[in-house]
């Protein structure tokens, strides 16, 4: 992608159909513990490999009529806004905050044992391939950043990339908005 230099860090806030992407909450601790853990019942199994698999082939479709994508949507979710370089995995240092607020709430005893998927997007901006690495690579780091640098067990971790194959929905493809990352509490799953 070119000339993009920011990254929202979707933890969406819904607990069925399809969550609203409007506009990034104001963080703090409290409301991601309460906003990641809602969940309600056992999580149902999710298979990494196989949502990879389903992103890229179910391009274009709505990622909730997907199997295991639908099976995501209806998990507790947040949204909060990362900023990286352009065109890179260098979170700016003001994200760090978020990332702080995020570690705190993951570290929180009601959220202690769950484990979380992060999901990267990306605006249609660039290549498709390269749309779909970088998605992959940020939601990579901000996994590697939680687990270096704030201690978050990386075992509790999962990343997987989508690039530009979800955008939200009435939103253009190229739409900053599309350029984001998701927290998604998995309860128990599957081993990648």
């Amino acid at each position: 992608m070119t000339k993009i230099s920011s990254l929202l860090l979707t933890l969406l806030v819904a607990a069925s159909m399809a969550p609203d992407f409007a506009a990034a909450q104001e963080v703090s601790e409290q409301r991601i513990v309460l906003g990641l853990g809602k969940l309600v019942g056992a999580a149902p199994l999710i298979d990494i490999a196989i949502l990879r698999q389903e992103a890229m082939d179910g391009g274009g479709v709505a990622m909730a009529s997907l199997p295991n994508w639908g099976k995501i949507a209806k998990l507790p979710q947040m949204v909060v806004e990362i900023d990286f370089e352009n065109d890179s995995v260098m979170i700016k240092p003001e994200s760090y905050r978020s990332l702080g607020l995020i570690a705190d709430a993951l570290h929180h005893p009601n959220l202690w044992a769950y484990k979380f998927l992060i999901v990267g997007h990306s605006s249609s901006t660039g290549s498709d391939k390269h749309n779909l690495e970088l998605s992959e690579k940020r939601a990579a780091a901000i996994g590697e950043i939680l687990s270096t640098t704030f201690a978050v067990d990386p075992e509790r971790l999962y990343a997987v990339g989508v690039g530009e194959y979800f955008p939200i929905d009435g939103s253009k493809g190229d739409s900053a908005s599309n350029r984001r990352v998701q927290l998604v509490n998995l309860g128990v799953f599957t081993t990648p």
